[in-house]
């Protein structure tokens, strides 16, 4: 058995931990300064994580090379499966006319004002799209029909990338706060009513925050009561489910709720007409498409199908359906977690062949013989899907298969070990230990696995509260979204930045810093200040 090690630099700490961080900043550097593709980053970023595990930290080749293999099969299924359907599900509505559709109900029902757009949009409807697929999906759908309304392709990707943060937690019907649950040892409902006291607070500055980048504060001025309705109605009813409810429910409901609350608040109230952002009433750039007139409401038509579809596939427990745990050779089991007292580190692929990836495939040929596509052309969806995404592929395969070296080598445990190890000044970092793990995985659940349990050690030996903290590293998580090369892989799929996913990263990091800060700032308060906010299982721990 590997034992991994912690302070293979020297026995310092500091070092090792500098050390650690090459991967990482190899990919933030190619992506971010570089404006190299991310598939290269992604590759030079695991070439010197592979060297770096050999090496440094002395872990066996065949277990370095076994656990960058699991980690790549786990990101093509069940990860990119659900992203390749939900582009395919987006290819069959363009094709038939509905994604046209969609735009049409946008411009008949909602003033015509870009702004009015990207909030209810952008904001709204991505965030019921983040509860249903996730993994990028929102932000290449929603991304399209923003560009579609006139927004520039660089722009319509950074807005809804940082929109594309608060629903995060609770994607999946919850699994984030599932997991997180299950490697802390705290109950579920505990940990998702502390996140459902966090995540809410920011999304309430976020339309006032994205509106400020996009339109300034007289854009802010002149649109402020609809940023308060959209922000406080998705908040207050992600805490509502999250405390009250069943928190796997807490993204569909904040998300139908926002988006219900938002359109008919527009139906009352509308800014003044500003010709700067009015829309054209030809798209700007209109994705591939054969062009049918439909009636507007069947825009909303695949939406609505795969919404229900998947809820009712994941209470159903359909995913369970002939699922195999395949325990991976050379790997399972055959390393110890050093920071976890020798733990040993499990490596199980569960492969569902019939996971939300296949409950998406189902809404799209659903959608596709509603809307009466011919076999031949739902063929050529499904072939402009693949040439869509294959790098986005490629990229998420390579990144994944980083973070599962770092994790399986140890180079992630010597990362979350240094930053608690910092005494109380944990406090300011708790939350960047989510932002890397999303970072490098992509995924809020795999963050929480990764450092999840860390942050409630180091909250107990710092005797501050550790339900706060566990709850912290899937808050700080979820910020780190933006700037996922994973994310951002996907979200260019569809339009003209491909290979310039470098270009967006350098746009979103600065507000991942920003947003990770200012939840902080909220960590600060709940701790010190107003504890009370805090559940009260904690105070029996």
């Amino acid at each position: 058995m590997f034992h991994q090690l912690l302070t293979p630099v020297g026995g310092s700490l500091s070092l090792s931990f500098l050390v650690a961080l090459l991967p990482i900043a190899t990919v933030l550097v190619l992506l971010g300064i570089l404006k190299r593709p991310a598939w290269q980053a992604a590759l030079a970023g695991l070439a010197v994580g592979l060297g770096i595990a050999a090496t440094v930290w002395g872990m066996p080749a065949r277990m370095a090379f076994a656990s960058a293999l699991n980690g790549a099969v786990f990101a093509l299924w069940p990860v990119m499966w659900i992203v390749i359907n939900a582009l395919l599900l987006y290819n069959v509505a363009v094709a038939s006319g509905r994604f046209d559709a969609f735009r049409a109900w946008v411009i008949r029902h909602l003033p015509n004002d870009r702004r009015v757009v990207l909030i209810a949009i952008g904001f709204c409807f991505g965030a019921l799209l983040e509860g249903i697929a996730g993994f990028g999906a929102p932000v290449a759908i929603t991304a399209s029909l923003l560009i579609m309304c006139g927004f520039p392709t660089l722009d319509a990707l950074v807005f809804v990338l940082i929109f594309n943060t608060t629903p995060v937690a609770f994607g999946a019907l919850g699994s984030p706060v599932t997991v997180l649950g299950a490697v802390t040892g705290l109950p579920a409902p505990a940990l998702a009513a502390m996140v459902g006291r966090q995540l809410p607070l920011l999304a309430a500055i976020l339309p006032f925050y994205v509106m400020a980048l996009y339109g300034g504060w007289r854009s802010i001025r002149a649109l402020w009561p609809m940023l308060l309705v959209a922000g406080l109605s998705f908040g207050l009813a992600q805490f509502a489910a999250s405390n009250y409810l069943d928190y796997t429910l807490t993204d569909v409901f904040a998300a139908l709720g926002s988006l219900a609350v938002t359109l008919l608040f527009l139906q009352v109230w509308r800014p003044a007409e500003d010709a700067e952002f009015t829309i054209s009433r030809t798209p700007r750039e209109t994705p591939v498409a054969v062009s049918r007139p439909v009636a507007a409401w069947q825009g909303w038509m695949p939406w609505l199908i795969v919404t229900a579809i998947v809820i009712a596939w994941t209470y159903m427990k359909v995913a369970t359906v002939g699922q195999q745990a395949i325990h991976w050779p050379g790997l399972d089991k055959a390393i110890s977690i050093t920071l976890y007292h020798d733990k040993p580190y499990a490596a199980v692929w569960n492969f569902q062949p019939l996971g939300t990836g296949t409950a998406i495939l189902l809404a799209a040929v659903i959608t596709a013989l509603l809307v009466r596509l011919s076999p031949a052309e739902f063929f050529r969806c499904a072939v402009l899907t693949i040439h869509q995404i294959w790098r986005a592929v490629v990229t998420v395969m390579l990144i994944v298969a980083l973070a599962y070296v770092m994790n399986y080598s140890g180079l992630a445990y010597t990362l979350g070990l240094a930053v608690a190890s910092t005494g109380h000044a944990f406090i300011l970092f708790s939350p960047f230990l989510g932002w890397i793990a999303v970072f490098l995985s992509g995924s809020d659940t795999s963050g929480n696995a990764l450092f999840g349990n860390l942050q409630v050690v180091a909250a107990r030996q710092l005797h501050l509260n550790p339900l706060l903290f566990a709850a912290t590293n899937s808050s700080g998580g979820v910020l780190g979204k933006m700037i996922s090369p994973q994310n951002i892989a996907t979200g260019v799929s569809v339009t003209d930045l491909k290979g310039k996913e470098g270009a967006v990263l350098a746009r979103t990091f600065v507000h991942s810093i920003v947003l990770t800060l200012v939840l902080v700032v909220i960590v600060i308060v709940q701790q010190y200040l107003l504890p009370g906010m805090i559940p009260a299982f904690a105070a029996s721990q």
